[in-house]
């Protein structure tokens, strides 16, 4: 086994144009001309092929920079990468399936468009597992996306591929979206800030926008909170939902004292480990020291609410093998993955509970609010254990085995997406041999400038982990 001396970790920090910069830091250098853009982009570009051999985080390299025309935007020369479930002109989408041959893609998906008006830079897109489905970032006949900060674990997922270039420097921010805990779970694993937003918040995902239920949001990893505070800023001027109330520039703490809740423990029965709980009562002590009124509180969900969402994965998953021939030529079903199949068979069992389970799950924000009830926010752990090693949630692993793994590591963050409320997975303590490990605030509707500002507090009060001072 490695020990903690031995570890590999890896980041792409040096002095060049890129420096320790956050996005929005970067940009701000851009602007002032301390920095040029293609100074930048050529800079992250090394930075990634320096880590890319041993984090195997990059599914495509666009052959020429894509950015915007015009530089403006509040990321303006900033380098990224799109991850590739989501569609780039002139990139293909490849859903991290071996099952088709991706085409490039003629036209930007509408959140690429929302992305791009921040004024970023793309140098390519990120692997994710396939479809999405998995809270790691494995294949069954490819290497993994390993975690810089030992690259023995996992680096989550499904944005795996975006939370590992992230973490290890080689660029500041990227896109990475949320249907279960995609954004979350990475960024806890990674040690980086990822705000799933509100339904809605956000232009809707192209694929899950015609379900019966739209879990998916769209959005970023980063360093620092005031990036992904810059990004939902920035996405909201290019398009702002008339439904919720506007988020505007959160730029540092609220004066304003929170009653907030905690939940060591999962709704539907799952125990967090040693490592995680302490996170979260570590977070409970900081947070009342701060002055905000910090008590337990208890969620009454549905206690069919993980098999209900695992049938609705399923049914994911069989619409896939269904529909695939509109992804590339030559899909074929059969080539999906373990975990994909395995989820199709299942449904293929259950499919007949189908309505009941979309109505129960639609009404899962019925116990959601009432747990709200008197509270601003609800604290939790991201997920119920720490970062496992690279193996433990293979698609290789058999069905039956993988599953029960998934569900007792998975089983904070999918509430969120059926609800549609937003949450923020916060880099909290390590474990005894450094991995990071996070927690995560959940609000009520559109409570985004509240988690932002809660943020804010806690990374200044204890300024997050820096891989580089590993």
């Amino acid at each position: 086994m490695t020990t903690f001396e031995e570890r590999t970790t890896v980041h792409a920090f040096r002095d060049d144009a890129l420096g320790e910069y956050d996005a929005v830091g970067l940009a701000d250098a851009i602007r002032r001309g301390e920095v040029g853009a293609a100074e930048a982009a050529r800079d992250a570009a090394e930075r990634v092929r320096a880590v890319e051999a041993r984090l195997h985080a990059v599914q495509v390299h666009a052959e020429t920079p894509a950015r915007t025309t015009g530089g403006g935007g509040a990321f303006a020369g900033v380098p990224t990468f799109v991850k590739d479930n989501t569609d780039h002109a002139g990139l293909p989408t490849g859903h991290g399936s071996a099952a088709f041959t991706p085409r490039a893609a003629r036209r930007d998906a509408p959140f690429t468009r929302q992305f791009l008006s921040t004024g970023v830079t793309v140098l390519g897109k990120t692997r994710l597992p396939e479809f999405g489905f998995s809270p790691t970032t494995e294949y069954e006949g490819a290497e993994p996306v390993r975690n810089p900060w030992n690259t023995d674990y996992s680096a989550g997922g499904s944005s795996g591929g975006s939370a590992a270039l992230v973490a290890a420097g080689a660029v500041p921010i990227a896109h990475a979206n949320d249907g279960g805990g995609s954004i979350r779970i990475p960024a806890a694993c990674c040690g980086l800030v990822g705000l799933k937003p509100t339904r809605g918040r956000v232009v809707a995902n192209d694929q899950s926008r015609q379900l019966p239920l739209d879990l998916v949001s769209d959005g970023v990893v980063s360093r620092s909170v005031r990036d992904t505070a810059a990004f939902l800023a920035a996405a909201e001027r290019y398009r702002r939902n008339p439904k919720l109330p506007p988020v505007g520039l959160v730029e540092g703490p609220a004066e304003r004292r929170l009653r907030i809740g905690f939940l060591p423990d999962s709704p539907s029965g799952v125990t967090s480990d040693t490592a995680t709980r302490a996170a979260v009562m570590e977070t409970v002590a900081r947070l009342e020291r701060l002055g905000h009124v910090v008590e337990p509180v208890e969620f009454a969900i549905d206690p069919r609410f993980t098999d209900d969402f695992l049938t609705y994965w399923g049914m994911l998953s069989f619409l896939i093998g269904a529909t695939g021939r509109t992804l590339g030529p030559g899909f074929d079903r059969r080539r999906m993955d373990g975990l994909s199949r395995g989820l199709r068979e299942e449904y293929l069992r259950n499919w007949h509970r189908t309505p009941g389970v979309l109505r129960r799950l639609k009404r899962t924000k019925e116990a959601y609010a009432a747990g709200f009830r008197g509270l601003d926010l609800v604290l939790s752990p991201v997920l119920a254990h720490t970062t496992p090693r690279i193996g433990h949630l293979s698609p290789a692993v058999p069905y039956t085995t993988l599953i029960e793994r998934i569900l007792a590591y998975v089983a904070f963050t999918p509430v969120d997406n059926v609800v549609g409320t937003p949450s923020i997975s916060l880099p909290a303590e390590a474990t005894e041999d450094g991995l990071p490990v996070g927690v995560m605030f959940a609000g009520r509707p559109g409570s985004e400038r509240t988690l932002l500002e809660v943020a804010f507090e806690l990374e200044a009060d204890r300024p997050f982990r820096r891989i580089q001072d590993v």
